[in-house]
């Protein structure tokens, strides 16, 4: 059809006059701009997205600690949402915004250090959404100026008649002569700052030099719009259609209908403007994890449904839907309890990774868990899902949730969350390779694939690392053949089974994997691999002054090094028991682990007669753990659970290994704890050497000795070997006892025997 197209313009353009020819250009000018136009959000995109910062978390969301992430984040995300990087004339997180055009030294960074962010990010093919807050501004000195700001040679200033005539500037603008604009709010009213006249010509202008100076000078691929609820969906079409970014999503906090019609209302010409963020998507994660039962996953959430169910206008809105299943405004804060996921936060995030709509993770998940996410990432890439993926829910049950994904009507990924094995035990599976798993979720292929999935995406790792490979293949005899030098495997390259886990050497590896099926290599695949060794493996292991009292609720917490202020407890179940108000209680340190890691403890001391179900530590606030299942007596780290004290019973601690030594001529057994009793066996040695017709026998006995006292577990055991004569004997713990004994005969009777060994213990008396 295109050339066709190109033909006929061509027919018309020569042979027709002036004004058809003008005419005609002025036609194909439109189209070639509508046909470049992103359309609010790209079609069937496949990227994944990163909200880099959490509330008040200023240190992590520096853009110099962002830009040093930048080889981490590379690969797993296409988009990262920045938090609002212009000044506010104060501490901020950016939404009381005050300078749009020339002052970005902000909470975050200098300006230099925000360009460098978004420059070292576009080389790494990693785009940039710009959090635009344009519902509302702060003023510079009363409730009616705005600062005066210069971008390209034009200066740009709001006055008090872009402020809406019903703010609630009004009063004090009439009674200090000030004049507001006679346009009421587009949109729904906030007391908080000035809510601007989106309708005046003068805020347009500034707007669209704002987003101008954002995306080609800043170097923003797209923008994030803040609460667009405040004002009239058409002007973000305006915007848009002026500044044509590549990415754009709204904030629209309300129902799936509410959102439909923000979003068509953003079109511009027919062409929708901008998507949106699908909140009842979130709504119903979080209904399902809290509430424990995996079939709020297909159910309305208030009698909405998802912008991405197939239950709501046949999917249609798929596109323009960036789904998340937490953010800024529902995490868990200090001083709020705001309306959190409180379990169950892996599977909230692979059952989110595999549906359609763009997903868009929060940085605290990030931060917790990013070999899960980057390797659940890696699988929904690889599976080719996209924004504008089907799918069909194939299992629904209290327990666990099972979802098919299609791209191209072609099934590409199946998710199931909840009680893996228990699904699997009641559905057959075998058109499926399980391709990844972890706590209460899986990803599986369809065999049709004929591929190798490595379940470990590219990247540097620091410690050990495994990469396992899997053969999705109908073919039940296929292999898999690698080369960990970046060449191409072949048919003589090292073959194993599906299935088999290849440990990583330390440094830089490039594994190329390949399917080898009947003597053919297909499928081929390359992972690349930095793997940073540790200085060391940390070591867990219960302090013996770890102890859990008779009727007694409490846990503990080995908390990291880099932890210093006092380790908070919040535990809790349908009631909480640490007070109600984050962090919730103190706990008390109690020492310092084996690693040298401080080890805290929690107990309740409520009237409450039940235990909590749910336990977070944290760091007077932040960081925090993870939301963990509270087990009586649990010592827990920032990994989970490790183990459990027993109630009443101490882990004792474990005897000093005694030392053998020889002084004075007395044969010394010493352990360092107290009151400790030396347990010891001798075993003859007796070896011989010499020449000829002389042989010289020099008895040689192996003492073993380990020690054990009340209260304590025995020592480990020492061993020394005791020799007399002149025999050459080598070793680290080697008692000359002197004497040139001979055939063993140490008591010197004439016989080796009990008389000997009588002799020794003699020796060890000092006798």
């Amino acid at each position: 059809m295109g050339s066709y197209f190109f033909r006929t313009f061509a027919d018309e353009f020569l042979t027709r006059g002036p004004m058809r020819r003008l005419l005609l250009i002025i036609i194909c000018a439109h189209l070639f701009v509508t046909a470049g136009r992103a359309q609010g959000w790209p079609s069937e995109y496949d990227g994944v997205m990163l909200q880099a910062f959490y509330w008040d978390g200023y240190d992590d969301a520096q853009w110099t600690a962002l830009e040093q992430q930048a080889d981490q984040v590379s690969g797993t995300f296409d988009l990262v949402w920045l938090p609002q990087s212009g000044n506010c004339g104060g501490k901020s997180m950016g939404y009381d915004d005050l300078y749009w055009l020339s002052n970005y030294n902000s909470s975050f960074g200098t300006e230099a250090q925000l360009r460098s962010l978004i420059s070292t990010y576009k080389a790494k093919g990693i785009k940039t959404l710009a959090d635009v807050v344009i519902n509302h501004r702060r003023n510079v000195s009363n409730w009616v100026d705005f600062p005066k700001e210069t971008y390209k040679g034009v200066t740009y200033e709001m006055k008090s008649t872009d402020i809406c005539a019903d703010d609630e500037a009004k009063d004090w603008a009439k009674k200090n002569g000030y004049k507001l604009s006679s346009n009421n709010d587009t949109g729904e009213g906030w007391d908080g700052m000035r809510d601007l006249d989106h309708k005046s010509e003068n805020v347009q202008t500034i707007v669209k030099a704002y987003l101008d100076f954002l995306k080609t000078d800043l170097g923003y691929a797209g923008f994030r719009y803040d609460m667009v609820k405040g004002y009239g969906a058409q002007f973000i079409g305006q915007y848009n259609s002026a500044a044509q970014p590549e990415f754009s999503v709204g904030e629209c906090w309300d129902s799936s209908n509410t959102i439909k019609n923000w979003i068509e209302g953003t079109s511009m010409d027919g062409i929708i403007e901008s998507a949106a963020f699908d909140f009842q998507f979130r709504y119903t994660v979080r209904n399902a994890m809290n509430n424990g039962d995996y079939r709020y996953l297909d159910l309305q959430n208030d009698g909405n449904w998802p912008l991405v169910s197939a239950n709501f206008e046949q999917g249609q809105y798929r596109r323009y839907a960036v789904t998340f299943v937490e953010n800024h405004d529902t995490e868990r804060r200090p001083n709020a309890e705001q309306d959190p996921l409180k379990k169950d936060t892996l599977a909230a995030n692979a059952f989110m990774l595999a549906m359609p709509g763009t997903p868009c993770v929060f940085m605290k998940h990030w931060q917790a868990y990013p070999a899960e996410i980057k390797a659940m990432v890696a699988a929904r890439k690889a599976a080719g899902v996209n924004s504008e993926s089907s799918y069909e829910v194939v299992g629904s049950a209290k327990k666990h949730f099972a979802t098919k994904i299609k791209t191209a009507s072609a099934d590409r990924l199946l998710v199931v969350v909840g009680d893996v094995a228990a699904y699997e035990a009641a559905n057959p599976l075998q058109q499926w390779v399980k391709v990844l798993s972890g706590y209460h979720y899986a990803y599986y292929f369809p065999v049709t694939m004929d591929m190798v999935y490595v379940d470990l995406p590219s990247g540097t790792y620091e410690g050990r690392q495994h990469a396992t490979l899997t053969a999705v293949t109908t073919a039940a005899d296929a292999q898999i053949v690698y080369t960990t030098d970046g060449t191409t495997p072949t048919v003589d390259s090292p073959a194993v089974d599906s299935g088999t886990s290849l440990m990583l050497p330390f440094g830089t590896t490039t594994l190329t994997v390949g399917l080898l099926v009947r003597g053919e290599v297909s499928g081929v695949v390359s992972r690349t691999y930095t793997v940073i060794e540790r200085e060391e493996e940390i070591v867990i292991t219960i302090p013996s002054f770890c102890e859990v009292g008779e009727d007694e609720t409490c846990a503990f917490f080995e908390a990291p090094t880099s932890w210093d202020k006092t380790v908070m407890c919040w535990a809790w179940d349908t009631q909480n028991y640490t007070g109600g108000k984050w962090p919730g209680q103190a706990c008390m340190r109690l020492g310092n682990a084996d690693n040298g890691r401080a080890v805290w403890k929690w107990t309740y001391t409520g009237t409450l007669t039940t235990s909590p179900t749910n336990i977070i530590f944290s760091n007077n606030g932040s960081p925090q753990t993870d939301n963990l299942s509270f087990v009586n007596g649990g010592y827990y780290t920032m990994d989970g659970q490790k183990g459990v004290v027993p109630v009443g019973v101490p882990t004792p601690e474990k005897c000093a290994t005694p030392t053998i030594t020889y002084v004075g001529g007395k044969l010394l057994l010493q352990c360092a704890t107290e009151g400790a009793e030396c347990v010891w066996t001798l075993r003859s040695m007796t070896v011989s050497s010499g020449r000829g017709s002389s042989v010289t026998v020099a008895p040689q006995y192996l003492m073993s000795v380990y020690a054990t006292a009340d209260g304590y577990t025995d020592s480990e055991t020492a061993t020394a070997l005791l020799v007399w004569g002149d025999a050459v004997v080598e070793g680290d713990n080697v008692i000359r006892m002197g004497g040139s004994a001979s055939d063993g005969d140490v008591n010197g009777d004439g016989q080796v025997g009990i008389g000997d060994i009588v002799a020794i213990t003699n020796i060890m008396a000092g006798k």
